[in-house]
């Protein structure tokens, strides 16, 4: 498989990552499936990058959607290659005493569910196949701790030893599975998400250094499709510059 011939699922695709990674993907010449809950957004991504990116409205949350809409993918769209599960979020920077535990839910079901039903559905067929590549976007926040990150660190240390987990499970069959770990990256609605809308106190989460961009991260991805068949990234850590690991945490009196 090469990516010029090759049929792509990103999930979270209406902006950030998943549209900087739909573009890679397409720039290269392969078909990319675009899917998100908006549908707007999702018509910009066929509007900018042509007739090879089918746009799929989706809520990866749904179990029962998800499988639908994978069982009733056009013709041309239906061999899936590559399934990059990129749909995600943070909510909330509180400790875990004052967390608001709806987000914490919408966290498990979006990072972890949407996960765990797109891989479920586009598997089967990448076995039956004998190829076929799993790319998760996980983060540092999944080896790291930081305060305030605890269910988002938590649903990231999921994805990543779910994404070791396939590659056990997936032993022989010729299927691929990376998990890509970025640090901190500007430019998107992460943090305004996290915040919720507060554009403020985003923008100073990246005041007066270089975060990571979308491009950055989808340069990432791609290049673990790149591959030839016979090598798997397993996971890829990725930070800019100016991060690095923090000291322990010690409370004085």
């Amino acid at each position: 498989m090469t990516t010029t011939d090759a049929t792509v699922l990103v999930t979270g695709a209406s902006s950030g990552f998943g549209a900087a990674i739909a573009r890679r993907f397409a720039t290269a010449g392969a078909r990319v499936i675009v899917a998100a809950r908006r549908a707007d957004k999702l018509a910009e991504r066929v509007s900018e990058l042509g007739p090879h990116v089918l746009p799929l409205t989706l809520d990866v949350r749904d179990r029962d959607a998800v499988q639908r809409a994978i069982a009733t993918l056009p013709k041309e769209f239906s061999r899936i290659d590559v399934l990059v599960n990129n749909a995600g979020l943070a909510m909330g920077l509180g400790p875990a005493h004052h967390a608001d535990a709806d987000e914490w839910q919408t966290m498990l079901d979006t990072n972890c569910g949407g996960v765990l039903h797109c891989t479920r559905a586009t598997l089967p067929g990448m076995v039956e196949r004998g190829r076929g590549h799993v790319i998760n976007i996980g983060s540092i926040a999944g080896t790291y701790p930081y305060p305030g990150g605890n269910v988002y660190g938590a649903t990231k240390a999921f994805v990543r030893q779910f994404s070791l987990n396939l590659r056990s499970d997936l032993h022989g069959t010729g299927i691929r599975v990376t998990c890509i770990e970025p640090g901190m990256v500007g430019g998107t609605e992460f943090s305004t998400v996290r915040f919720r809308n507060d554009h403020e106190q985003a923008d100073r989460v990246y005041a007066g250094m270089q975060p990571l961009t979308a491009d950055d991260i989808a340069e990432s991805v791609y290049w673990t499709a790149s591959q030839p068949a016979h090598v798997n990234v397993n996971t890829v850590e990725i930070m800019p510059v100016a991060q690095s690991f923090a000291a322990f945490q010690i409370h004085r009196d």
